[in-house]
């Protein structure tokens, strides 16, 4: 049984659908959410693995959530006791911030499903083989990262040339919601905060059509998550039998 350290930012953005595959496999979550305990500091020593999920901030807004400087010394102890860290879109760019990767607004928003473009380095990751090339992906955000030095890519867009990233053999940076379901999706459409953001970016399509794509798209995102996050969890220590949870 592993013990894994979760970052979570907002309530609406949570580990989704990895949560109950964590479970099944024996491993304990404990939860951090930076919007209700903006002060905490947590024990690292005490976890086997780290998740850093998404949230509205950006890693260079460190003066107004000073959390932020918090999580990247935490992945730093993580990548040190070499082990496993996923970071999930601002958990990716806290990431490449940390290994000191520069940050950027990306040159046009991605909100909705767009293909994703496995590289030859992806092919031959441990978590990546498992996507299918041209595989659509749901994405929410409007910042990026560089590669960090010494970092594999591993997957990339039209519009995002930085999707997803490993650095040395257990720390992964996923700039896409692979965790999200069809209730998430959906929850996220309905809220002001996102669909002010939504309106204010340059995407072209509408709440109602990312809808209408997640009808289309969702089944394969679900059977894809689970096969990449069942590949980190064999990262950690053995939880001995495995019932998967049913969709």
């Amino acid at each position: 049984m592993a013990r894994i350290l979760v970052f979570q930012h907002v309530a609406a953005e949570p580990l989704g659908t990895f949560d109950p595959l964590i479970r099944a496999h024996g491993h304990r979550i404990r939860y951090l959410n930076f919007s209700r305990d903006p002060h905490r500091q947590p024990r690292c020593e005490r976890y086997d693995a780290l998740v850093v999920l998404g949230g509205p901030m950006m890693p260079d807004q460190q003066q107004q959530y000073p959390h932020l400087a918090v999580e990247c010394r935490a992945i730093e102890h993580f990548l040190k006791a070499g082990k496993p860290v996923l970071g999930i879109c601002l958990g990716s760019q806290l990431l490449a911030h940390t290994l000191g990767a520069a940050l950027f607004r990306a040159p046009r928003w991605e909100i909705g499903w767009y293909p994703l473009r496995i590289t030859t380095g992806g092919r031959q990751d441990r978590l990546l083989l498992h996507y299918p090339d041209q595989q659509p992906v749901y994405q929410w955000h409007g910042y990026s990262f560089a590669l960090p030095a010494g970092a594999e890519l591993l997957a990339q867009s039209d519009i995002c040339s930085n999707q997803a990233f490993r650095y040395g053999e257990l720390g992964w940076g996923f700039q896409f919601h692979l965790e999200l379901d069809q209730r998430l999706i959906k929850r996220w459409l309905k809220l002001p905060a996102y669909l002010r953001e939504l309106a204010a970016s340059d995407v072209e399509h509408s709440a109602e059509e990312i809808l209408t794509h997640t009808e289309q798209h969702i089944d394969a995102s679900l059977a894809t998550s689970r096969r990449v996050f069942k590949a980190f969890l064999e990262q950690l220590p053995s939880s001995g039998n495995v019932i998967l949870p049913s969709r």
